[in-house]
């Protein structure tokens, strides 16, 4: 682990307690910076740069959705995959209110109420993922299969490029 001065963050909290390998990287947050600003101040490929996307279904049920930084989710294809008639994007505060955290610091790690996360099957093939540390500006790299062990995870094909 490195020895940079970051956050004790509720993922950093978890990650400790499950005893999972990780690397804090902190960056310049920009707003609307998205994964295209996190993977270019961190020197890496946007690709490894994991989104998490607060959505709701038709119903209002909210979810989770890990999908890669350079990719979108397709919605229809989510909303047939996991049998409802439609998935869409919440408002920034019913996202806050869902998991707890501001966007641009959301992360699937230690939501306020466990919500069901969906990703994108080919995340799990890459030797690392950077995904935010519960803080604007703040990325922990961890090993995909690790993600796996600390949540339920759904694995679904719905990625755009």
């Amino acid at each position: 682990m490195s020895n940079i001065d970051y956050p004790v963050t509720s993922a950093v909290r978890l990650l400790r307690a499950k005893k999972i390998a990780f690397e804090p990287h902190l960056y310049d947050y920009k707003e609307r910076g998205g994964t295209a600003h996190s993977a270019a101040e961190l020197g890496v490929h946007e690709h490894a740069v994991v989104k998490t996307l607060v959505m709701e279904t038709d119903s209002r049920e909210p979810l989770l959705v890990l999908m890669h930084g350079d990719c979108e989710v397709s919605t229809k294809e989510l909303a047939r995959v996991i049998g409802v008639r439609s998935v869409a994007s919440c408002e920034s505060a019913t996202a806050q209110k869902h998991t707890g955290y501001l966007v641009g610091g959301t992360s699937p790690l230690g939501t306020r109420k466990q919500l069901p996360v969906y990703a994108e099957r080919t995340i799990f093939d890459l030797p690392g993922i950077y995904i935010n540390g519960v803080k604007r500006g703040f990325l922990v790299l961890i090993a995909p299969g690790d993600l796996k062990e600390m949540l339920t995870i759904t694995e679904v094909s719905v990625a755009l490029t």
